[in-house]
Protein backbone atom coordinates (compact mmCIF):
# COMPACT_ATOMS: atom_id res chain seq x y z
CA UNK A 1 0.00 0.00 0.00
CA UNK A 2 1.40 3.40 -1.01
CA UNK A 3 2.53 5.71 1.79
CA UNK A 4 2.38 8.72 -0.51
CA UNK A 5 -0.09 11.47 0.29
CA UNK A 6 -2.88 11.41 -2.29
CA UNK A 7 -3.77 14.94 -3.36
CA UNK A 8 -6.74 15.18 -5.72
CA UNK A 9 -7.14 18.27 -7.92
CA UNK A 10 -10.55 18.94 -9.46
CA UNK A 11 -11.03 20.98 -12.63
CA UNK A 12 -14.28 21.78 -14.42
CA UNK A 13 -13.54 24.64 -16.82
CA UNK A 14 -10.78 25.99 -19.07
CA UNK A 15 -10.29 29.14 -16.98
CA UNK A 16 -9.72 27.43 -13.66
CA UNK A 17 -7.58 24.70 -15.24
CA UNK A 18 -5.32 27.41 -16.68
CA UNK A 19 -4.72 28.70 -13.15
CA UNK A 20 -4.23 25.24 -11.65
CA UNK A 21 -1.69 24.04 -14.21
CA UNK A 22 1.48 25.20 -12.39
CA UNK A 23 0.23 23.65 -9.15
CA UNK A 24 -0.47 20.32 -10.88
CA UNK A 25 3.08 20.36 -12.31
CA UNK A 26 4.64 21.22 -8.95
CA UNK A 27 2.73 18.51 -7.10
CA UNK A 28 3.55 15.89 -9.71
CA UNK A 29 7.25 16.70 -9.22
CA UNK A 30 7.03 15.83 -5.50
CA UNK A 31 8.19 12.25 -4.91
CA UNK A 32 6.18 11.84 -1.69
CA UNK A 33 2.92 12.97 -3.32
CA UNK A 34 0.54 11.03 -5.56
CA UNK A 35 -1.37 13.60 -7.60
CA UNK A 36 -4.84 12.66 -8.79
CA UNK A 37 -6.65 14.72 -11.44
CA UNK A 38 -10.44 14.61 -11.69
CA UNK A 39 -11.98 16.31 -14.74
CA UNK A 40 -15.60 17.40 -15.13
CA UNK A 41 -17.89 20.14 -16.46
CA UNK A 42 -17.31 21.85 -19.81
CA UNK A 43 -13.96 20.04 -20.25
CA UNK A 44 -16.00 17.01 -21.37
CA UNK A 45 -18.37 18.88 -23.68
CA UNK A 46 -17.89 19.10 -27.45
CA UNK A 47 -20.11 22.18 -27.46
CA UNK A 48 -17.66 23.99 -25.20
CA UNK A 49 -14.52 22.96 -27.05
CA UNK A 50 -13.74 19.54 -25.47
CA UNK A 51 -10.93 21.14 -23.44
CA UNK A 52 -10.04 17.76 -22.00
CA UNK A 53 -7.76 17.66 -25.06
CA UNK A 54 -5.85 20.69 -23.71
CA UNK A 55 -5.23 18.84 -20.44
CA UNK A 56 -4.00 15.72 -22.26
CA UNK A 57 -1.80 17.81 -24.60
CA UNK A 58 -0.18 19.32 -21.50
CA UNK A 59 0.91 15.82 -20.53
CA UNK A 60 -1.66 15.17 -17.79
CA UNK A 61 -3.74 12.00 -17.73
CA UNK A 62 -7.08 12.38 -15.90
CA UNK A 63 -7.65 9.72 -13.24
CA UNK A 64 -11.42 10.22 -13.34
CA UNK A 65 -13.85 11.90 -15.72
CA UNK A 66 -17.23 12.99 -14.35
CA UNK A 67 -19.55 14.09 -17.21
CA UNK A 68 -22.32 16.58 -16.42
CA UNK A 69 -25.36 17.90 -18.38
CA UNK A 70 -23.74 21.27 -19.14
CA UNK A 71 -24.71 21.62 -22.81
CA UNK A 72 -28.18 23.04 -22.14
CA UNK A 73 -26.73 25.90 -20.01
CA UNK A 74 -30.00 26.76 -18.26
CA UNK A 75 -30.60 27.34 -14.57
CA UNK A 76 -32.27 23.92 -14.39
CA UNK A 77 -29.32 22.17 -16.07
CA UNK A 78 -26.97 23.90 -13.62
CA UNK A 79 -29.01 22.50 -10.72
CA UNK A 80 -29.01 19.03 -12.31
CA UNK A 81 -25.24 19.30 -12.83
CA UNK A 82 -24.69 19.85 -9.11
CA UNK A 83 -26.72 16.72 -8.34
CA UNK A 84 -24.82 14.67 -10.94
CA UNK A 85 -21.51 16.03 -9.64
CA UNK A 86 -22.28 14.94 -6.07
CA UNK A 87 -23.03 11.41 -7.31
CA UNK A 88 -20.15 11.15 -9.77
CA UNK A 89 -17.51 12.57 -7.43
CA UNK A 90 -18.73 10.41 -4.55
CA UNK A 91 -18.05 7.32 -6.65
CA UNK A 92 -14.64 8.62 -7.77
CA UNK A 93 -13.57 9.54 -4.23
CA UNK A 94 -14.59 6.12 -2.95
CA UNK A 95 -12.54 4.46 -5.69
CA UNK A 96 -9.34 6.53 -5.35
CA UNK A 97 -9.45 7.43 -1.62
CA UNK A 98 -7.72 10.85 -1.76
CA UNK A 99 -6.26 12.37 1.40
CA UNK A 100 -7.05 15.95 0.31
CA UNK A 101 -9.29 17.41 -2.40
CA UNK A 102 -8.09 20.69 -3.95
CA UNK A 103 -10.51 23.04 -5.71
CA UNK A 104 -10.33 26.56 -7.09
CA UNK A 105 -13.00 29.20 -7.30
CA UNK A 106 -16.75 29.27 -7.34
CA UNK A 107 -18.43 27.31 -10.12
CA UNK A 108 -21.48 25.12 -9.57
CA UNK A 109 -19.76 21.87 -10.64
CA UNK A 110 -17.03 22.56 -8.07
CA UNK A 111 -19.74 23.04 -5.45
CA UNK A 112 -20.96 19.52 -6.26
CA UNK A 113 -17.44 18.09 -6.01
CA UNK A 114 -16.89 19.79 -2.64
CA UNK A 115 -20.28 18.67 -1.27
CA UNK A 116 -19.37 15.05 -2.00
CA UNK A 117 -15.94 15.39 -0.36
CA UNK A 118 -17.42 17.03 2.74
CA UNK A 119 -20.01 14.28 3.20
CA UNK A 120 -17.32 11.62 2.77
CA UNK A 121 -15.09 13.29 5.39
CA UNK A 122 -12.29 14.15 2.98
CA UNK A 123 -10.31 17.33 3.83
CA UNK A 124 -10.86 20.15 1.31
CA UNK A 125 -8.38 22.85 0.27
CA UNK A 126 -9.91 25.90 -1.41
CA UNK A 127 -8.03 28.38 -3.62
CA UNK A 128 -9.29 31.92 -4.36
CA UNK A 129 -11.77 32.09 -1.49
CA UNK A 130 -12.78 35.29 0.29
CA UNK A 131 -13.41 37.20 -2.94
CA UNK A 132 -16.56 39.03 -3.97
CA UNK A 133 -18.45 38.98 -7.27
CA UNK A 134 -21.83 40.41 -6.43
CA UNK A 135 -23.40 40.08 -9.88
CA UNK A 136 -23.27 36.29 -10.07
CA UNK A 137 -24.44 33.21 -8.20
CA UNK A 138 -20.71 32.43 -7.94
CA UNK A 139 -20.59 34.74 -4.90
CA UNK A 140 -22.78 32.47 -2.77
CA UNK A 141 -21.12 29.31 -4.08
CA UNK A 142 -17.64 30.63 -3.28
CA UNK A 143 -18.54 31.46 0.33
CA UNK A 144 -20.33 28.12 0.75
CA UNK A 145 -17.20 26.29 -0.43
CA UNK A 146 -15.15 28.31 2.06
CA UNK A 147 -17.31 27.08 4.94
CA UNK A 148 -17.01 23.48 3.75
CA UNK A 149 -13.22 23.69 3.37
CA UNK A 150 -10.42 23.02 5.83
CA UNK A 151 -7.49 24.86 4.21
CA UNK A 152 -7.70 28.20 2.45
CA UNK A 153 -5.33 29.80 -0.05
CA UNK A 154 -6.29 33.43 -0.59
CA UNK A 155 -5.04 35.55 -3.49
CA UNK A 156 -4.56 38.70 -1.39
CA UNK A 157 -4.37 39.77 2.26
CA UNK A 158 -7.78 41.43 2.03
CA UNK A 159 -9.30 38.08 1.06
CA UNK A 160 -7.41 36.24 3.81
CA UNK A 161 -8.97 38.60 6.35
CA UNK A 162 -12.44 38.06 4.90
CA UNK A 163 -12.09 34.28 5.20
CA UNK A 164 -11.12 34.72 8.85
CA UNK A 165 -14.11 37.05 9.24
CA UNK A 166 -16.26 34.11 8.11
CA UNK A 167 -15.14 32.17 11.17
CA UNK A 168 -12.20 30.22 9.73
CA UNK A 169 -9.14 29.61 11.92
CA UNK A 170 -6.28 32.02 10.99
CA UNK A 171 -3.76 29.16 11.15
CA UNK A 172 -5.56 27.50 8.25
CA UNK A 173 -5.77 30.58 6.01
CA UNK A 174 -2.81 31.53 3.82
CA UNK A 175 -2.18 34.62 1.69
CA UNK A 176 -0.36 33.07 -1.27
CA UNK A 177 -1.13 35.58 -4.03
CA UNK A 178 -2.87 34.61 -7.25
CA UNK A 179 -1.95 31.61 -9.38
CA UNK A 180 -2.53 33.64 -12.55
CA UNK A 181 0.76 35.48 -12.11
CA UNK A 182 2.60 32.13 -11.84
CA UNK A 183 1.02 30.96 -15.08
CA UNK A 184 2.17 34.10 -16.90
CA UNK A 185 5.73 33.86 -15.58
CA UNK A 186 6.03 30.15 -16.47
CA UNK A 187 4.49 30.30 -19.96
CA UNK A 188 6.75 30.96 -22.99
CA UNK A 189 4.41 33.05 -25.11
CA UNK A 190 3.99 32.95 -28.88
CA UNK A 191 5.54 35.70 -30.96
CA UNK A 192 3.11 37.83 -32.96
CA UNK A 193 4.05 35.98 -36.15
CA UNK A 194 3.59 32.55 -34.52
CA UNK A 195 0.30 33.59 -32.96
CA UNK A 196 -1.16 34.87 -36.23
CA UNK A 197 -0.13 31.69 -38.04
CA UNK A 198 -1.44 29.27 -35.41
CA UNK A 199 -4.82 31.02 -35.06
CA UNK A 200 -5.15 32.00 -38.73
CA UNK A 201 -5.74 35.69 -38.15
CA UNK A 202 -4.10 39.05 -38.80
CA UNK A 203 -3.83 41.49 -35.91
CA UNK A 204 -4.32 45.20 -36.51
CA UNK A 205 -3.16 48.53 -35.09
CA UNK A 206 -5.46 48.03 -32.10
CA UNK A 207 -6.38 44.64 -30.68
CA UNK A 208 -8.92 43.67 -28.03
CA UNK A 209 -9.45 40.42 -26.12
CA UNK A 210 -13.15 40.13 -25.28
CA UNK A 211 -14.72 37.69 -22.82
CA UNK A 212 -18.26 38.22 -21.59
CA UNK A 213 -20.05 35.78 -19.27
CA UNK A 214 -23.74 35.78 -18.28
CA UNK A 215 -24.55 37.88 -15.23
CA UNK A 216 -26.61 35.19 -13.53
CA UNK A 217 -28.37 37.40 -10.97
CA UNK A 218 -29.69 39.99 -13.46
CA UNK A 219 -33.27 39.90 -14.77
CA UNK A 220 -32.28 41.11 -18.24
CA UNK A 221 -31.17 38.49 -20.78
CA UNK A 222 -27.36 38.09 -21.02
CA UNK A 223 -27.54 38.35 -24.81
CA UNK A 224 -29.35 41.69 -24.54
CA UNK A 225 -26.62 43.06 -22.27
CA UNK A 226 -23.88 41.76 -24.53
CA UNK A 227 -25.43 43.33 -27.65
CA UNK A 228 -24.71 46.78 -26.22
CA UNK A 229 -21.01 45.93 -26.04
CA UNK A 230 -21.08 44.66 -29.62
CA UNK A 231 -22.66 47.93 -30.76
CA UNK A 232 -19.76 49.89 -29.27
CA UNK A 233 -17.18 47.47 -30.65
CA UNK A 234 -18.58 48.06 -34.14
CA UNK A 235 -17.81 51.75 -33.72
CA UNK A 236 -14.11 50.92 -33.17
CA UNK A 237 -13.74 49.18 -36.55
CA UNK A 238 -11.99 48.99 -39.04
CA UNK A 239 -8.63 49.62 -37.31
CA UNK A 240 -9.30 47.12 -34.51
CA UNK A 241 -9.08 43.33 -34.36
CA UNK A 242 -11.28 41.62 -31.77
CA UNK A 243 -10.54 38.18 -30.34
CA UNK A 244 -13.59 36.72 -28.62
CA UNK A 245 -13.39 33.84 -26.16
CA UNK A 246 -16.81 32.32 -25.74
CA UNK A 247 -18.52 32.13 -22.33
CA UNK A 248 -18.52 29.33 -19.77
CA UNK A 249 -21.31 26.77 -19.47
CA UNK A 250 -23.66 28.98 -17.44
CA UNK A 251 -27.34 29.76 -17.82
CA UNK A 252 -27.72 32.20 -20.71
CA UNK A 253 -24.36 31.53 -22.35
CA UNK A 254 -25.86 30.24 -25.62
CA UNK A 255 -27.30 33.64 -26.55
CA UNK A 256 -23.91 35.29 -26.07
CA UNK A 257 -22.12 32.61 -28.12
CA UNK A 258 -24.64 33.03 -30.96
CA UNK A 259 -24.20 36.81 -30.94
CA UNK A 260 -20.42 36.37 -31.16
CA UNK A 261 -20.78 34.03 -34.13
CA UNK A 262 -23.03 36.54 -35.90
CA UNK A 263 -20.49 39.33 -35.31
CA UNK A 264 -17.58 37.25 -36.63
CA UNK A 265 -19.54 36.27 -39.73
CA UNK A 266 -20.29 39.96 -40.33
CA UNK A 267 -16.71 41.14 -39.72
CA UNK A 268 -14.39 38.22 -40.63
CA UNK A 269 -11.42 40.52 -41.27
CA UNK A 270 -11.74 42.16 -37.87
CA UNK A 271 -12.68 39.37 -35.49
CA UNK A 272 -12.27 35.74 -34.52
CA UNK A 273 -13.88 33.57 -31.84
CA UNK A 274 -12.79 30.54 -29.82
CA UNK A 275 -14.19 28.39 -27.04
CA UNK A 276 -10.65 27.68 -25.95
CA UNK A 277 -7.30 29.01 -27.14
CA UNK A 278 -5.37 27.00 -24.58
CA UNK A 279 -3.57 28.75 -21.75
CA UNK A 280 -0.55 29.65 -23.90
CA UNK A 281 -2.72 30.96 -26.73
CA UNK A 282 -4.94 32.99 -24.41
CA UNK A 283 -2.05 34.59 -22.54
CA UNK A 284 -0.26 35.30 -25.83
CA UNK A 285 -3.39 37.05 -27.08
CA UNK A 286 -3.52 39.06 -23.86
CA UNK A 287 0.13 40.08 -24.20
CA UNK A 288 -0.57 41.52 -27.67
CA UNK A 289 -3.88 43.18 -26.81
CA UNK A 290 -4.49 46.80 -25.92
CA UNK A 291 -7.06 45.68 -23.38
CA UNK A 292 -9.15 42.87 -21.96
CA UNK A 293 -12.83 43.77 -22.36
CA UNK A 294 -15.93 42.23 -20.79
CA UNK A 295 -16.56 40.83 -17.31
CA UNK A 296 -14.05 38.00 -16.92
CA UNK A 297 -11.89 37.71 -13.82
CA UNK A 298 -8.83 37.40 -16.08
CA UNK A 299 -9.08 41.15 -16.70
CA UNK A 300 -8.47 41.64 -13.00
CA UNK A 301 -6.18 38.72 -12.11
CA UNK A 302 -3.82 38.53 -15.09
CA UNK A 303 -4.13 41.59 -17.36
CA UNK A 304 -2.41 44.02 -14.92
CA UNK A 305 0.78 41.92 -15.08
CA UNK A 306 1.00 42.71 -18.81
CA UNK A 307 0.53 46.45 -18.12
CA UNK A 308 -2.53 46.59 -20.36
CA UNK A 309 -5.94 48.07 -19.64
CA UNK A 310 -9.14 46.31 -18.66
CA UNK A 311 -12.68 47.47 -19.36
CA UNK A 312 -14.76 45.72 -16.72
CA UNK A 313 -18.45 45.93 -17.59
CA UNK A 314 -21.34 45.64 -15.13
CA UNK A 315 -21.55 43.99 -11.72
CA UNK A 316 -20.22 40.47 -12.34
CA UNK A 317 -16.85 41.33 -10.73
CA UNK A 318 -18.22 43.92 -8.32
CA UNK A 319 -16.38 43.77 -5.00
CA UNK A 320 -13.14 42.26 -6.30
CA UNK A 321 -9.75 43.85 -5.68
CA UNK A 322 -8.71 45.81 -8.79
CA UNK A 323 -5.56 47.42 -10.16
CA UNK A 324 -5.53 51.02 -11.38
CA UNK A 325 -5.44 49.60 -14.92
CA UNK A 326 -9.07 48.44 -14.57
CA UNK A 327 -11.78 50.76 -15.89
CA UNK A 328 -15.15 49.93 -14.33
CA UNK A 329 -18.25 50.90 -16.28
CA UNK A 330 -21.98 50.22 -16.32
CA UNK A 331 -23.46 48.02 -19.04
CA UNK A 332 -25.23 50.78 -21.02
CA UNK A 333 -23.74 51.91 -24.32
CA UNK A 334 -22.85 55.41 -23.16
CA UNK A 335 -20.82 54.07 -20.24
CA UNK A 336 -19.04 51.48 -22.38
CA UNK A 337 -18.26 54.12 -25.00
CA UNK A 338 -16.83 56.43 -22.32
CA UNK A 339 -14.67 53.57 -21.03
CA UNK A 340 -13.16 53.10 -24.50
CA UNK A 341 -12.40 56.82 -24.77
CA UNK A 342 -10.52 56.61 -21.46
CA UNK A 343 -8.76 53.38 -22.48
CA UNK A 344 -7.24 54.97 -25.59
CA UNK A 345 -6.44 58.32 -23.95
CA UNK A 346 -2.79 59.38 -23.69
CA UNK A 347 -2.86 59.82 -19.91
CA UNK A 348 -4.35 56.40 -19.25
CA UNK A 349 -1.92 54.65 -21.60
CA UNK A 350 0.97 56.36 -19.82
CA UNK A 351 -0.39 55.31 -16.42
CA UNK A 352 -0.33 51.65 -17.45
CA UNK A 353 3.48 51.64 -17.32
CA UNK A 354 3.28 51.92 -13.52
CA UNK A 355 0.33 49.59 -12.97
CA UNK A 356 0.77 47.01 -10.19
CA UNK A 357 -1.06 43.69 -9.99
CA UNK A 358 -2.72 43.44 -6.54
CA UNK A 359 -2.57 39.65 -6.79
CA UNK A 360 1.18 39.53 -6.29
CA UNK A 361 4.33 38.86 -8.26
CA UNK A 362 4.26 35.06 -8.43
CA UNK A 363 5.19 32.15 -6.21
CA UNK A 364 1.64 31.11 -5.22
CA UNK A 365 1.98 27.59 -6.62
CA UNK A 366 5.05 26.73 -4.54
CA UNK A 367 3.48 28.16 -1.39
CA UNK A 368 0.31 26.13 -1.88
CA UNK A 369 2.26 22.98 -2.72
CA UNK A 370 4.35 23.24 0.44
CA UNK A 371 1.28 23.49 2.66
CA UNK A 372 -0.52 20.63 0.90
CA UNK A 373 2.57 18.45 1.08
CA UNK A 374 3.37 19.06 4.73
CA UNK A 375 0.19 19.94 6.63
CA UNK A 376 -0.82 17.54 9.38
CA UNK A 377 -4.15 15.91 8.57
CA UNK A 378 -4.93 14.50 12.01
CA UNK A 379 -8.09 16.17 13.34
CA UNK A 380 -8.16 18.58 10.37
CA UNK A 381 -11.84 17.75 9.79
CA UNK A 382 -12.75 19.26 13.17
CA UNK A 383 -13.47 22.95 12.71
CA UNK A 384 -14.24 25.53 15.34
CA UNK A 385 -16.03 28.72 14.36
CA UNK A 386 -13.67 31.54 15.36
CA UNK A 387 -15.66 34.49 16.64
CA UNK A 388 -14.20 37.97 16.10
CA UNK A 389 -14.20 39.93 19.36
Amino acid sequence: MSSKRKICIVTGSRAEYGLLKPLIKDLKAEPEVETLLFVTGSHLSKKFGWTLSDIINDGFKPDAEIPLPVDENTDLSMAYSVAEAVKGFSDAYKKFQPDIVVVLGDRYEIFGAVSAAMLLNIPIAHIHGGERSEGAVDEAIRHAITKMSHLHFAAAEQYRKRIIQMGEAPTRVFDTGGLGVDVIKRTPLFSREEFEKIFSLKLKKRNLLVTYHPVTLDSESPAGQFKRLLNVLEENLPDTFIIFTKPNADAGSSGIAEAIDDFVRKYPENSAAYYSMGSKGYLSAMSMADAVVGNSSSGLLEAPTFHIGTINIGDRQKGRLKAASVIDCASDEASIRAAFIKLFSHDFKESLKQSVNPYGEGGASVKIKEVLRGVKLENILRKKFMDIH
